[in-house]
């Protein structure tokens, strides 16, 4: 059977703090497996994390400690869905304290360099198929966000 699953690479060996983070902070998240280096892999100590087995938002994930060759960015994000401006502030919150950076359009950056897009389900249903002038000006007032804010896009959608 093929299975497929994102395989990220921190390159500040905190992979098992990261799993770890978003088992306490994002449902249906868990630690699955820590596999410890043995010796001789370099990048790596032996006998610290070194393979890391997760699920985050009920998405199987492996993370790879590894040393700094290679580093996460922007390329690649999870696209968090969340119900309303509470779930979006929360998120927003948890991702972007102690070390984490806000940036444009709804994604941010968590201190373990992965990227989050918090997004809440009102910007799909207001910018639909971005057909209508009401889509159009949804998504013009989401461009110019950095936390997505769900009462100045419904302004933005009802034209005010």
């Amino acid at each position: 059977m093929v299975t497929l699953r994102p395989h990220l690479w921190f390159a500040d060996n905190n992979a098992h703090e990261a799993a770890t983070f978003y088992a306490e902070h994002v449902p249906d998240s868990r630690v699955q497996k820590v596999v410890t280096a043995p010796e001789g892999i370099p990048g790596t100590t032996a006998g610290e994390p070194f393979i890391v087995e997760f699920t985050v938002c009920g998405l199987d994930v492996v993370g790879l400690n590894a040393g700094p060759d290679l580093r996460l960015d922007e390329a690649f994000s999870f696209y968090l869905l969340c119900d309303g401006q509470d779930e979006v502030d929360h998120y927003w919150d948890v991702f972007t304290t102690n070390g984490g950076k806000p940036g444009p359009c709804g994604w941010c950056t968590d201190r373990f360099g992965v990227s989050w897009q918090v997004i809440p389900r009102q910007l799909e249903e207001l910018c639909g198929d971005y057909t209508t002038a009401a889509n159009q000006r949804t998504a013009q007032a989401m461009l110019k966000m950095s936390k997505i804010d769900v009462p100045a896009l419904e302004a933005a959608y009802a034209g005010e």
